[in-house]
């Protein structure tokens, strides 16, 4: 979506707990795309900036892509520690929409593709597997619009608008952490809206031929609100979390919602304290031993949460930063945000028992 992302910094009490630490990265980029594959993590932002770690954050390569100095790359996915495909957020028509992808871990970087009609802005980036990938963008004359790839990034193509659903007045996707768009299985995708009357969920379990758009229960107040990030954990059971990112701190709007017939309807899910925080990301995680709830880590301008959805009210704050992007690794949680920050989970929770976090800080315009 074409509003820009208002810059606040978090005053708060609290630092990164005891599970998390920050990780310094020799960049002040703000961070939005963030991928892991086997021991790598990949990371994409403002100033065409990628930064990579294959030594699980002690050492770290900063590249600019040449060429790409004033792109924006909110979204990056990586096969491994030498090949991945990122995705610039912008106006086509000023040479903004592009695709680069690397096979020799960053060493040198390709544009494979180059989006010139004006109104594509690319929001964010996805794959089944190593070959088949898709990339959403934002409607095109009343229409979203989709890319496909075959090939593991090398070419693209756009889908016929003919199977989207209309897009509503004022409805887009929000490029705000690559997760308002996803995929599971070999063919299922869902992504989400956010700006008109009501946000949407749209899914198709045919790698993007037919679509169908569902309804949920948040309806946006204006183009700053909406829902931001999608996760599943298989074809039925999904969490969507969003709210205003233009009020981060409260909002009226539902920020966690829960399907369980992948996507046909969505339910209000356990509301944060404050109510309607700004959630830009969310993914699973695994419980605790001998634990069967559901739990979810989320991230946003105010901090980073972990929560059970099956559990009301259990919510625990992990960190104070300005956070946009938390992925679950099997080799420990990565999260970025504003400025270059990069947090790591030194340890994963092995605690049952979670409370409401109340510590908020102070929220102030910079």
């Amino acid at each position: 979506m074409r509003v820009l992302l208002p810059l606040l910094l978090l005053v708060a009490t609290n630092t990164a707990s005891a599970q998390w630490r920050t990780v310094p990265v020799p960049t002040t980029a703000s961070l939005r795309g963030l991928s892991a594959a086997g021991g790598t993590v990949w990371a994409s932002g403002t100033q065409g900036t990628v930064i990579r770690t294959a030594d699980d954050g002690k050492t770290w390569s900063v590249m600019t892509v040449p060429g790409a100095e004033k792109l924006d790359f909110r979204g990056i996915h990586a096969f491994d520690a030498s090949t991945a495909v990122i995705v610039s957020s912008g106006q086509a028509q000023d040479g903004q929409a592009r695709i680069y992808r690397t096979s020799d871990g960053g060493k040198s970087w390709t544009q494979v593709y180059q989006e010139k009609t004006p109104g594509v802005f690319f929001d964010a980036i996805a794959f089944w597997d190593r070959k088949h990938g898709i990339v959403l963008s934002d409607p095109v004359e009343g229409r979203f619009a989709l890319f496909i790839t075959g090939d593991g990034g090398v070419t693209w193509m756009p889908l016929h608008p003919a199977a989207m659903p209309p897009a509503l007045a004022n409805e887009g996707a929000f490029a705000a952490s690559n997760s308002c768009l996803t995929v599971q299985g070999e063919r299922n995708v869902w992504f989400a809206t956010g700006g008109a009357q009501v946000a949407r969920v749209f899914h198709s379990s045919d790698r993007g031929k037919s679509w169908r758009a569902a309804e949920t229960p948040l309806h946006p107040t204006n183009a700053s609100s909406g829902i931001f990030s999608l996760a599943f954990q298989d074809d039925k059971f999904g969490v969507a979390a969003g709210g205003d990112y233009a009020h981060p701190e409260r909002s009226d709007l539902p920020n966690v919602l829960l399907t369980s017939d992948g996507g046909r309807t969505w339910r209000a899910g356990p509301p944060t304290d404050p109510a309607g925080l700004y959630l830009s990301s969310v993914g699973f995680f695994p419980a605790p031993p001998k634990s069967l709830a559901r739990y979810i880590r989320v991230a946003g301008i105010t901090g980073l949460y972990d929560a059970s959805i099956t559990e009301p009210g259990a919510w625990t704050r992990e960190s104070s930063e300005n956070l946009n992007t938390v992925i679950y690794h099997t080799a420990g949680s990565w999260a970025v945000g504003a400025k270059g920050v990069v947090l790591r989970e030194t340890a994963p929770a092995r605690s049952g028992d979670r409370a409401i976090a109340r510590d908020h800080g102070d929220l102030r315009q910079k």
